[in-house]
């Protein structure tokens, strides 16, 4: 790879033409539109917060050091940024005003309004940038080095650079686009950021039932996502059908895995709806998020759901007042172990040998309580189970 050292760029230089485009999905353009700022393969705007924007204008009007800028040369007087686009994106939009920032006295100002010769002072900027030209996997596998203004790339981010082509523009503009109209629905379901490739990735992983890299290359050059959408919607539209009642600890299941091991199973969700409210008022439940699968497995796995434990004092407790008992009696603290004829019927065992349980089990309405506490050899309480 071949890199060429410029300086005599500017802010005004790359801000010319600048184009912004709120949908995400079609990239962002400067230098008179020779320039591409948001190449397909690389991560949406990140920094429209209110902080990063504002502080790559306040290191302008100080004087401080923007950091190096990397162009992909792609053509006669063609190129696109590699690294630092969310640099040139700030203050590019601060240039269009699109945000503003605080001036001394605490006032927000636009770039309108800014005193003619801080205008200037932004514009006049010079700033430094290698050019890069090479062949594409060298162009590819730099760029993957590379961490933006100190925010490494994250493993879809980095799948996009790799597999870039006409899949990944149409699949971004769908699953990386905060203003589709779909994101708040699908927010129920799905856990991180729209604009760091999340929800884009949570597509991939369930279509290709977790072989991304397999998925995308192959698909890379398909100019549909056709099947990408497909999926991904079944799977939401089966959650939403199946569980009508919307709860926090939704986000972030594995509702694929959930969909492909229970979407055949016919459920009432009026019933469903019922058992969950009902498990959702039990204090005795640690793992809620657990409840979705318990109801859907037909409630037959406790485990699920993280049930509390009885705490050590009343085991301790449950524990002595068996033994005092056992021992009066000539028999074994165990209430199972006295039942039988065997040598341990009349063994007094440790509290280590010893577990908590549910004389009544939680399942069927036992609570973890004092009075539903019973200490058993841990070989009697391992068969006994959940009866």
């Amino acid at each position: 790879m071949i890199t060429t050292l410029r300086t005599d760029l500017t802010v005004k230089d790359l801000c010319e033409g600048f184009i912004y485009n709120e949908l995400e999905g079609k990239g962002l353009f400067g230098m008179g539109g020779k320039l591409v700022i948001q190449p397909e393969y690389q991560r949406n705007y990140i920094y429209a917060d209110g902080k990063k924007d504002v502080a790559v204008v306040e290191s302008i009007l100080n004087g401080y050091p923007l950091g190096l800028i990397y162009f992909n040369k792609v053509g006669d007087g063609k190129y696109e940024v590699l690294d630092g686009q969310q640099r040139v994106t700030s203050f590019g939009r601060f240039v269009t005003n699109k945000f503003a920032i605080k001036d001394q006295h605490g006032m927000e100002q636009y770039f309108s309004g800014l005193a003619q010769d801080l205008q200037n002072k932004i514009l006049n900027t010079p700033l430094t940038i290698y050019i890069c030209e090479g062949e594409e996997s060298e162009i590819k596998n730099w760029f993957k080095t590379i961490n933006i203004a100190g925010i490494p790339l994250n493993e879809q981010e980095l799948n996009n650079a790799t597999y870039s082509g006409p899949f990944v523009t149409v699949a971004k503009a769908e699953f990386s686009n905060s203003r589709n109209s779909n994101i708040q629905k699908w927010s129920a379901y799905i856990s991180g950021a729209v604009n760091r490739q999340d929800f884009l990735r949570t597509a991939l992983d369930w279509v290709s039932n977790d072989n991304i890299d397999g998925y995308m290359s192959k698909h890379r050059y398909d100019d549909d996502i056709n099947e990408l959408k497909t999926y991904f919607n079944t799977v939401i539209d089966w959650a939403a059908t199946t569980f009508p009642d919307v709860k926090s600890e939704m986000r972030g299941l594995d509702w694929d895995g959930l969909y492909r091991k229970y979407h055949h199973n016919p459920y009432d969700p009026s019933e469903l709806s019922g058992q969950i409210e009902e498990l959702y008022s039990d204090p005795y439940i640690k793992n809620r998020k657990g409840i979705f699968e318990y109801v859907l497995d037909g409630c037959q796995n406790p485990s699920l759901l993280d049930v509390r434990i009885f705490d050590e004092a009343t085991k301790r407790k449950v524990y002595t007042d068996q033994t005092i008992k056992a021992q009066d009696k000539g028999e074994s603290n165990c209430p199972l172990c006295a039942l039988g004829h065997e040598a341990t019927r009349a063994k007094i065992y440790s509290l280590s040998e010893m577990d908590a349980d549910h004389v009544t089990a939680w399942s069927k309405g036992g609570g973890t309580s004092e009075d539903n506490c019973q200490m058993l050899c841990k070989t009697h309480n391992r068969a006994k189970g959940n009866r």
